[in-house]
């Protein structure tokens, strides 16, 4: 099993992660892990952890993880999305189907207003493509 074990293991934070190196070269061949560097994601940025000294291989392993965990947030984001728009349609089903009048008096001013504040942007937004000369959308 410990031949199985990655060089590298990255505990998720909420804007990056702890990187440490796995060891299983000891003597009581126990999993160690070290912590040699603090990475985020958003801006790239790599601390050594401590007095750890980063390889190349460190460095090469902490960037092929960030590339990669940038592109799966990527896809997460645009999957939220589109199961956002899932949700809004089985809440027009809802509310023309189910809803009581006590539910729609509820929710309907923070519908309409998250909803008019959505669509002013993707107008504008889509707009700005338009002019850009991006007629990929229309």
């Amino acid at each position: 099993m410990p031949g199985d074990l990655p060089e590298h293991y990255f505990r998720i934070r909420e804007n990056g992660a702890a990187v440490f190196r796995v060891d299983t070269e000891n003597r009581q061949r126990r999993i160690e892990l070290d912590e040699i560097a603090m990475v985020n994601v958003r801006n790239g940025n790599i601390k050594p952890h401590g007095d750890a000294e980063l390889t190349q291989a460190d460095l090469d392993a902490i960037a092929d993880w960030l590339a990669e965990r940038r592109a799966l947030l990527e896809r997460r984001e645009t999957d939220d999305i589109l199961r956002t728009v899932d949700h809004l349609n089985l809440t027009t089903h809802w509310a023309q189907s189910r809803a009581t009048p006590e539910q729609l008096e509820r929710v309907t001013d923070a519908l309409l207003l998250a909803m008019h504040d959505l669509r002013s942007t993707l107008v504008r937004k889509k707009a700005e493509r338009l002019l850009q000369g991006d007629g990929s959308d229309a």
